[in-house]
């Protein structure tokens, strides 16, 4: 159960709503390539701007680096806002100066009004306290909906909630409800599914996982790691030498839970990572030693699928290779497809790079979740607090 406060437990009628969304979308020409995360957000700003309240967003976009850049104006998203919502969206080339509290005066009930980039200042990413009292002078209440940006303790995301009554937005709530209740009340059997290339980056959450899971499937680079902590060589693919000894420990932490931890048995492997390799299918006792892996194999992928369609809770973060180049997609796409298939499960994607697999698939409509906050979900499910979400209003306040 979800324990913050949201738009639903306040009267924002007439009140100005400072609403930090998490619009850091790709661009392309002075254009949005994927509206997923503005798409994301308008459930929240449908109900503020239904129920007569004023207002005004604020988002990040790229890493400006503390100063104005053409390059991360918000502009391009806005038009994006509006068309979706299908109401006029102003926007202001300002953050806290008077241009943001002239626009912000003239609001009416039901007005939108979109700030410019918040990282174009410099006190955004150093929570800077002057900063985030300037941004609280702009409204009566704060929402955050960023569930993406939820595990930077920045000054839109967690500085402002001191100066404002403060509440979580419905994605926001949604993506925490279901991320916690998958690990503390799953439907068994619960199989994850883990990917990328880094053990570091997920060290947190296997050993969390392994807490719950009853089968966890490992591929991507970072599998190479847990292989060279088994003792078998695996050539010139990515190795962590200094979490193989962390690895060994939760392949015994695995062993000591009667948890499945499944390993690729074949790999596809190329000299080098490009779209045009020469590639071989070898077993994983057999990588040769001027190659590396970058696909599971075939056989692997069958190993794999087998196990996610006898699972009822289904969670997956990181593709199986390289699957943005062709010679290196297939393992991705093919659990990609075994975790659609499987329709009596409930489906949680994590974030990131399996959100980008999923569309380039084609299954995004297929999956029961699909976390926004690539980041902010491995933290959450490592068991490490939000500072974005911690700084909201208990229920119970």
């Amino acid at each position: 159960m979800f324990t913050k406060k949201t738009v639903k437990d306040i009267d924002v009628r007439g009140k100005r709503v400072l609403v930090r969304v998490d619009f850091n979308v790709p661009l392309a020409e002075g254009s949005v390539t994927d509206d997923t995360r503005v798409r994301a957000a308008l459930p929240t700003l449908r109900y503020l701007v239904d129920h007569g309240a004023r207002v005004i967003v604020v988002s990040h976009l790229g890493r400006p680096k503390g100063a104005p850049d053409p390059r991360y104006s918000l502009r391009p998203v806005r038009r994006v806002l509006q068309r979706l919502l299908g109401r006029n969206v102003v926007f202001v080339d300002d953050i806290v100066g008077d241009e943001a509290h002239e626009a912000v005066g003239r609001m009416v009930d039901g007005e939108i009004v979109m700030l410019e980039n918040v990282r174009f200042h410099p006190g955004e990413e150093a929570n800077d306290p002057v900063f985030a009292r300037e941004l609280a002078s702009l409204a009566d209440m704060y929402v955050n909906d960023a569930f993406g940006a939820a595990h930077r303790a920045h000054a839109s995301t967690a500085g402002v909630a001191a100066h404002l009554p403060a509440v979580a937005g419905l994605l926001l709530a949604r993506e925490v409800e279901t991320l916690t209740s998958m690990l503390t009340n799953p439907e068994r059997p619960f199989v994850a599914i883990l990917g990328g290339s880094k053990v570091s980056d997920k060290i947190g959450v296997i050993d969390r996982l392994l807490d719950c899971v009853d089968a966890l499937l490992i591929g991507g680079g970072m599998c190479f790691t847990f292989l060279v902590a088994k003792g078998v060589a695996v050539g010139r693919s990515l190795v962590e030498a200094e979490w193989i000894e962390r690895a060994k420990s939760m392949l015994d932490k695995a062993a000591e839970r009667g948890v499945e931890l499944v390993l690729p048995v074949d790999f596809v492997v190329a000299e080098q990572c490009v779209e045009d390799a020469e590639t071989m299918i070898v077993g994983r006792e057999e990588i040769p030693a001027d190659m590396m892996g970058l696909d599971i194999g075939p056989t692997s992928a069958e190993l794999f699928k087998g196990v996610i369609a006898s699972a009822r809770t289904i969670f997956w973060n990181g593709p199986m290779g390289v699957f943005e180049l062709t010679p290196f997609e297939n393992g991705t796409r093919e659990v990609a497809m075994a975790v659609a298939r499987n329709n009596r499960a409930v489906s949680v994607v994590g974030g990131g790079d399996s959100v980008a697999a999923l569309k380039k698939f084609d299954l995004e409509e297929r999956v029961t979740f699909v976390s926004t906050g690539g980041g902010a979900s491995m933290k959450l499910l490592e068991g490490s607090p939000l500072p974005g979400v911690e700084a909201l209003a208990d229920k119970d306040a």
